[in-house]
């Protein structure tokens, strides 16, 4: 799916005026980048339908020069079957476990991190596979530029921890049912703004070929 001309304007005068309010500017000159801003609330919220004030929210926070967001995906094989979860916030489509990275946390203990909190497993990430910008690959039209990174990651334990929880002893609820699927078993219900069939496609090439040089772009 191709980002929409509109979205592509959105997203430009955004960042824009997020890095212009970043740099200190004189008086009017904050005035020209919040009105910029405002531009790019309105357009997102007549095309999207949406409440201008939640974008507005929205944009107001993000701060500092703007840059692509980075996601995270874990890529777990157990012999020749892959890893998906549940994604609740997606009505319950399939995806590879993984999200947003941190601040002030390496990608790869970042994904770790997302397998555990979404599957259960415990991993240890062996090799970057592929890095995608999001507009590239097939993914629906989203309000932010990001970059995808998925790593392949080894299963340390034969069976996920069901007792699993955040430092405040909550148990993550981000994600439902847990399995493993071989490659012509995937299911066609995929959260596509996190993964597509073909990115899974390509997933099991690096399985069958551990040659494979990372994918970028």
């Amino acid at each position: 799916m191709q980002t929409p001309q509109w979205l592509d304007w959105v997203q430009r005068l955004q960042a824009v005026a997020q890095s212009g309010l970043t740099y200190d500017p004189q008086p009017f000159d904050r005035e020209r980048y919040e009105i910029v801003r405002e531009i790019a609330v309105e357009m997102l919220a007549a095309q999207a339908g949406m409440e201008p004030a939640v974008i507005r929210d929205l944009f107001e926070g993000q701060a500092g020069h703007a840059t692509p967001k980075v996601d995270v995906r874990g890529v777990v094989f157990k012999d020749d079957a892959l890893l998906l979860v549940r994604e609740n916030l997606d009505g319950g489509r399939w995806t590879l476990p993984g999200g947003w990275a941190d601040i002030n946390e390496v990608p790869s203990e970042g994904v770790v991190r997302e397998v555990y909190e979404e599957s259960g497993y415990r991993t240890r990430a062996s090799k970057l596979l592929a890095v995608y910008d999001r507009r590239l690959h097939g993914h629906p039209p989203a309000t932010f530029h990001a970059y995808k990174m998925f790593f392949l990651c080894e299963l340390l334990d034969d069976q996920p921890h069901t007792d699993y929880a955040d430092e405040t002893g909550a148990s993550f609820t981000e994600t439902g049912e847990v399995a493993f699927f071989p490659e012509d078993q995937i299911p066609a219900d995929l959260s596509l703004g996190r993964v597509t069939p073909a990115q899974i496609k390509r997933l099991f090439e690096h399985l069958r070929d551990s040659e494979l040089p990372t994918d970028f772009d």
